[in-house]
Formats: structure tokens, C-alpha cells, sequence
């Protein structure tokens, strides 16, 4: 029996976006990827992908299947959450919907799955309505699914300097970043060149932090010991440069899709003509 429409699936989750958002939940699972030899205990390690799966790239899998082959439990007890923040509910998305993005995500999650062939690997995919990690950890925590599984939150390194960056906490680093980094790790894939510098430079940012920048800045040394830097590739790959592509659609611009959508995120993409219009 073939699963429901790309219209169907549409308006399911478009049904399910909007009763999130007139809920006052802060988090919620709207799909799930289960593999029949997952167990149905909470997970001891879940890694979390938070972004704007505008869309996916690969660059979201390498990090994903990255942090699974890495992770300190076995795969039966390591679960993966997709999580996307739909918090401007009052401002349409762009350019592409947040039902439609939703969808992007169960193919991402597929294309995941299929990376991680025979090691059954189980995706959630999730909706927060909150903007900072803290916060979102939190309420990851707080909903009980995943008991007190082990965080791992996955971002790339620009993430990393907002998330140790004061201005963002007037009520002080250790108040929020505290019970955070308590129950969390972060994992940061470097990225080289443009703004961020190379990766010496990267890793001197986070030896900073370690060798008395947190204690400046009301934080605790020991918060180094939760972030784990780790190489990405060298050439860079991110949705903007995806988008930009899709919008030209020239013969170098097809070989960029190719080579950074994932197979199932591809075939939507490109046979809805999303971003084309962008």
C-alpha cells in the first residue's frame, strides 16, 4: 500500500503546525522514523539537529551520521531528533512554508536513515517554539519522552560563538547556560575560511574560553569540557548556496544540487520547483 500524497502529507502537516502553534507546548514530535529493531525504552544518547531545513543539505547528514557513528551508547540506544523552530508564527516563512519544510525533514530523515543502512538508526522530527538552545533543551527534557537521555547538540562553529556570546543572557551566563551544559553536550563542526577564520584560529576561540574567557564572562571553566570541535569538510555547503542554485538552475548551478541535496530531499525539491521562485 503507497503512503498518502505529497498533497496529503501537506495537509497533515500543515494540520499538525497549527495545532502546535495555538498550543502553548514549547516542544512537540510531530513524525517519527522507527526501525523494528529499535527498543521502545528511552534512548540513552539523543542528538539533536536543530536548523532551518531550508532545505536539508548534506552537510546536515555528515553532521547527523557524524555524531552517531561518535556517540558514547550503541546505536539501538541512540536516537536522532530533527528539530525546526516555527517561533515567528505571525510572519509567513520564506521562502518556503513551514508545512513544506516539515515534509523536506521526513524525506531528510529517509535519506538519514538509508546513510546509516543496518544500524537502525530511529528519527524523530520535532517543532519548538523557542529560539535558544538553552531553552529548547529544557523543554526536550521537561516533555519526558526521552527521559534523562544524554543531549548532544549539533551546530556548526558560527552557532558556537552566539552560544557563549553574553549579550544573549542579561540574567547571566551561569543562569541559563548551567542547567544546559548540566545535561548537554555541544558538537561544532569547524568551519574554515570567510568570517570564522581557519581552524587553528577556531580552536584557539574555544582554548580561550577554557583558559579563563568563561570566568570573565560569569561562566565556569568546566563548560569547555562539553564542547567538542570537530572537522568539517573543506568546501563549504550551506542552504543559502543550495537555494542560490535552485534559483539560477544553470548547468554548474545543477551540479551544485546534485552533489549537496540528499537523494529523497532532491527529487521534492526539484519536482515542486521550490526556491525557483525565490
Amino acid at each position: 500500500m503507497s503512503g498518502p500524497s505529497r498533497q496529503q502529507l501537506l495537509k497533515i502537516f500543515k494540520a499538525q503546525l497549527t495545532a502546535f502553534q495555538q498550543s502553548r507546548d514549547a516542544f512537540t514530535v510531530f513524525s517519527k522514523i522507527t526501525p523494528p529493531s529499535s527498543p521502545s525504552t528511552p534512548p540513552k544518547t539523543l542528538i539533536v539537529l536543530d536548523s532551518s531545513f531550508n532545505p536539508p543539505t548534506v552537510a546536515h547528514l555528515r553532521m547527523a551520521a557524524s555524531a552517531i557513528r561518535a556517540a558514547s551508547h550503541a546505536i539501538a540506544d541512540t536516537r536522532v531528533l530533527l528539530l525546526l523552530a516555527v517561533n515567528n508564527a505571525d510572519k509567513a516563512p520564506q521562502p518556503v512554508a513551514f508545512p513544506t519544510r516539515m515534509a523536506l525533514m521526513q524525506h531528510f530523515a529517509l535519506d538519514l536513515t538509508d546513510a546509516i543502512e543496518g544500524d537502525g538508526v530511529a528519527v524523530d522530527l520535532g517543532l519548538t517554539t523557542l529560539p535558544y538552545f538553552p531553552d529548547k533543551s529544557a523543554a526536550i527534557a521537561d516533555e519526558g519522552r526521552y527521559g534523562d537521555a544524554d543531549q548532544v547538540f549539533l551546530a556548526g562553529y558560527d552557532t558556537l560563538v552566539r552560544i557563549f556570546d553574553p549579550k544573549y543572557y542579561p540574567g547571566g551566563m551561569a543562569q541559563a547556560l548551567g542547567p544546559f551544559l548540566d545535561r548537554a553536550k555541544v558538537r561544532i563542526t569547524m568551519r574554515v575560511g570567510g568570517d570564522w577564520g581557519g581552524k587553528g584560529e577556531q580552536e584557539g576561540y574555544l582554548a580561550g574560553l577554557r583558559d579563563g574567557g568563561f570566568e570573565q564572562a560569569g561562566g565556569r571553566r568546566e563548560w569547555a569540557e562539553r564542547v567538542e570541535l570537530v572537522d568539517g569538510d573543506e568546501e563549504v555547503v550551506s542552504s543559502t548556496r543550495v537555494r542560490q542554485a535552485l534559483k539560477g538552475r544553470e548547468a554548474a548551478d545543477e551540479k551544485v544540487v546534485d552533489k549537496f541535496i540528499t537523494p529523497a530531499v532532491r527529487e521534492w525539491v526539484l519536482e515542486e520547483k521550490l526556491y525557483q521562485d525565490e
